[in-house]
């Protein structure tokens, strides 16, 4: 069995030199086999090495960009308090994601940053359902100015993996997530990989049914491709991003 801190470093790609590497190790690691998952301490050693390796990811997550994370997390707290539902029939602001993450683009847009919507989108299969997803993408300036940095915004992170009859342990992986997820698409696709794989062993404890849309390679496509789409209520013309942020998403 692997380190935890090599699995990480899997997870990161900070062994490979580039993307298709960094993707194909993803999608090539496998978590321990649960062949004997019915041992309650094999069964609490997996809990405890999934909320350590979710912790890792996490503080990794949390050293980049925090400032830019502590702006963009005040723009939405503000779009939240204002009344952004536009709908027909406005519905409770908690409800209305879409409304929400119009208006989160159009504050950001009127900051100074470059921002936009993205839909992903895919087909009915035979091993998936069709679907689609929207979220917010947005490039940002490193610190020298010299490049831009693509961040990815999602701001319903916890319910993306909240499943029915979970198991407490579960449920406190998810506990550990933030309440929006402000950073760079390879940090998301860790967290999926470790949300999915233990979505998978919480059914299994409670001896259910793992629908087809709870894992990993169905998860990543809500992130893994995008169709931008301007916005209506944006006063000023705003810079459309060539193309949405992708996740490194499994092979359907």
């Amino acid at each position: 069995m692997d380190s935890l801190e090599e699995k990480v470093s899997v997870f990161m790609c900070e062994e490979f030199s580039n993307e298709s590497d960094c993707n194909r190790s993803l999608e090539e690691y496998e978590f321990e086999d649960g062949s004997d998952y019915g041992d309650s301490t094999k069964r609490n050693s997996y809990w405890e090495s999934q909320e350590t390796l979710l912790q890792e990811i996490l503080e990794r997550y949390n050293s980049t960009g925090s400032k830019l994370r502590e702006e963009v997390g005040r723009i939405i707290e503000e779009a939240k308090a204002s009344e952004f539902c536009s709908c027909i029939e406005p519905k409770y602001s908690s409800d209305c994601s879409n409304c929400l993450r119009r208006q989160v683009v159009a504050l950001l847009c009127g900051r100074g940053f470059k921002a936009t919507l993205c839909l992903s989108q895919w087909k009915h299969t035979k091993k998936f359902p069709g679907g689609s997803h929207e979220y917010i993408a947005l490039m940002a300036s490193s610190f020298t100015r010299e490049k831009q940095i693509p961040f990815l915004i999602e701001l319903e992170l916890k319910e993306q993996f909240q499943i029915a009859k979970a198991s407490k342990k579960y449920q406190k992986l998810i506990w550990w997530l933030p309440e929006f997820y402000i950073g760079k698409p390879e940090y998301l696709t860790a967290i999926v990989r470790v949300l999915c794989d233990a979505a998978k062993k919480s059914m299994k404890e409670k001896k259910i049914h793992m629908g087809p849309w709870r894992k990993t390679s169905f998860m990543q496509m809500k992130w893994s491709s995008g169709l931008t789409q301007k916005l209506s209520n944006v006063d000023e013309p705003v810079d459309i991003l060539a193309s949405c942020l992708r996740v490194s998403a499994a092979p359907a």
